[in-house]
């Protein structure tokens, strides 16, 4: 529903707190003028803009949360998870309580409760607000980032990498004994002489923190720990004793060497991500708008930056370099270049866009 719509089917009180959020002059007692006084103030040119200009951080994230989640309906538990989600670090005492973000939403009329019995706890945006409140970030976004005035001088892509080194990995495992320790991570050997075989190669984990992004990224490194997990999440490996071996499915897998869409990589790195980035998604959603052309890193990162939480030892520029945009071209959905100074430049592929098309779409 649009906002005039939810707008009628709001109760008077609600009605009154909006109204008097936005100072509107009008009968409080006459629901059609407050409806009225209401749609006149947001859809004043420069209302929304305004209300943006003075947002925290905190609202900001939340808001893109709302615009970009995939869920067009919350529930009052997913709002508070949200809004948790969305704060900064500070002492306990310091933090705003959930409830007054998501009370700050709906009397700016940004969030509405459902009207029938259905949808009566349920909480959502207004599609013609959602639609005008993306329109806006988007400019706003695009308007800071800088273009490169020509092609970067060199650029890296991987396109349909992961799903050829997938297959390498299972001939590995189906050739090798392959050798378990006691917590069920392959010995360093072995990694070293898968690394030797994939197209992309990485250092292995040394010693110190890594948890968050997958049931081995503590054990593997970032591009092949997903990988790993993805074969064992949909079968092809398992872990059994104190070695790895291949499930029927992986046989059958690599003897008529299938090539896994890549699009099914995508979809299981957000399943990953998502909890230690919680605004994965529209992070995604403005590089992939903002980056149809050759576009400076760094200042992609200074649009962004407010969108990214810190998680643990990762600080949000670490998370945007080595948790989005590495994965990013690791899965194929951005390629990264260099000028001659060293600057850095990211471009979305067509694949990218088909990728982040699809996720919108489902």
């Amino acid at each position: 529903m649009n906002l005039a719509d939810m707008l009628t089917y709001a109760d008077i009180t609600q009605l009154s707190r909006i109204a008097n959020h936005y100072q509107c002059e009008c009968n409080g007692n006459s629901k059609h003028e407050l409806i009225q006084s209401i749609l006149q103030a947001i859809g004043r040119r420069g209302f929304i803009e305004h209300y943006l200009d003075g947002m925290s951080t905190e609202d900001m994230r939340f808001l893109n949360t709302l615009l970009f989640d995939g869920r067009k309906q919350f529930s009052l538990e997913d709002l508070m998870a949200c809004a948790k989600q969305s704060r900064k670090i500070k002492d306990e005492q310091e933090r705003e309580n959930p409830r007054e973000i998501i009370s700050r939403f709906r009397q700016r009329a940004w969030l509405f409760q459902g009207a029938t019995p259905r949808t009566r706890y349920l909480f959502e945006v207004p599609d013609d607000l959602r639609r005008r409140l993306r329109e806006i970030l988007e400019q706003r976004i695009k308007s800071g980032i800088l273009r490169a005035e020509s092609e970067p001088v060199i650029y890296r892509e991987e396109p349909e990498l992961m799903s050829a080194d997938l297959l390498l990995f299972l001939e590995y495992v189906n050739g090798h004994h392959v050798a378990l320790n006691a917590e069920g991570v392959m010995y360093r050997r072995s990694q070293m002489q898968i690394m030797e075989l994939l197209h992309v190669s990485e250092p292995l984990v040394g010693k110190g923190w890594r948890f968050g992004y997958g049931r081995r990224f503590k054990d593997y490194p970032s591009r092949f720990s997903l990988l790993y997990d993805y074969a064992f999440h949909i079968r092809l490996v398992k872990e059994e004793g104190d070695s790895l071996t291949l499930t029927s499915s992986g046989l059958s897998y690599l003897k008529e060497e299938r090539r896994e869409a890549m699009q099914q990589f995508v979809a299981f790195w957000l399943r990953l991500y998502r909890i230690p980035i919680p605004n994965l998604l529209s992070i995604i959603y403005w590089i992939n708008c903002s980056a149809a052309d050759w576009i400076s890193e760094r200042s992609l990162y200074q649009q962004l930056e407010p969108l990214i939480s810190p998680f643990f030892y990762d600080t949000p520029e670490s998370i945007f370099e080595e948790r989005v945009l590495r994965m990013l071209l690791h899965l194929g959905m951005i390629r990264i270049g260099e000028d001659e100074t060293g600057e850095r430049y990211v471009q979305a592929t067509g694949f990218g866009k088909t990728a982040v098309r699809q996720l919108y779409k489902e």
